[in-house]
């Protein structure tokens, strides 16, 4: 399990967590024995930098994941704290990529750069696409490899609008676990809008999904994530 309580989960209305709250309940998610822990997007906000650089030294069993856009400047407020390991997030659909006023070929570039310059300073990267469950086939397909090209070392499918039941999820995992091949980690990312995150995560370990990323109690930005 990858739980992103501490970063996808604090999105839920109202809910503001301190460094010291969230280096609390990480270490509670450490004891259950969660592999990987989100512990923030240091880059927008001060006190995520500070909480996920006093989790990192915590010595905690679990691996410690920061978090950041395809973009150069939030990879290196990675590096700066130390953080090894990190996901990437670029979108994917035409809707997300049109709202984010950038061509598809420039988005393929900035993810290739972002993960480029991630691996250059020596952190693993899992690359989160955007909506990935709202994308053209051939394009998310596109971008995968480009990401996969430039170092990436697991891939995220993203059910970002938790707009899929568990028939599509199963689908998609399996279709990206054709395109990246046996031997590399992929995750699911699901939210809760439509009821079907806990079902939707099932049925992406049936199709070949390594990793399942949720949240404490389902908390998350309006219906919820997954629920671990």
């Amino acid at each position: 399990f990858y739980d992103t309580t501490l970063r996808d989960g604090e999105q839920a209305v109202g809910v503001v967590l301190s460094p010291e709250q969230k280096l609390e309940i990480a270490r509670q998610l450490d004891e259950l024995g969660v592999g990987r822990i989100e512990a923030g997007f240091p880059r927008v906000s001060a006190d995520d930098a500070e909480a996920l650089g006093r989790i990192a030294k915590a010595g905690l069993k679990a691996e410690v994941w920061g978090f950041a856009r395809a973009v150069k400047a939030d990879v290196e407020e990675l590096a700066r704290l130390g953080v090894r390991a990190a996901v990437i997030e670029a979108p994917t659909s035409d809707l997300k990529v049109k709202a984010y006023g950038v061509s598809k070929d420039e988005l393929l570039r900035r993810v290739s750069d972002a993960v480029a310059f991630a691996k250059k300073n020596g952190i693993k990267v899992a690359f989160f696409a955007v909506d990935g469950t709202r994308s053209e086939l051939k394009y998310l397909k596109k971008v995968y490899r480009a990401a996969l090209d430039a170092g990436a070392d697991e891939i995220v499918v993203v059910d970002t609008i938790g707009a899929c039941g568990p028939e599509a999820v199963e689908f998609l995992v399996g279709q990206v676990r054709e395109w990246v091949g046996p031997r590399v980690p992929l995750h699911f990312h699901g939210h809760n809008d439509f009821g079907m995150a806990t079902a939707c995560a099932v049925a992406a370990v049936r199709a070949g999904a390594t990793w399942i990323q949720g949240t404490i109690n389902g908390m998350g930005e309006r219906a919820g994530n997954a629920d671990i």
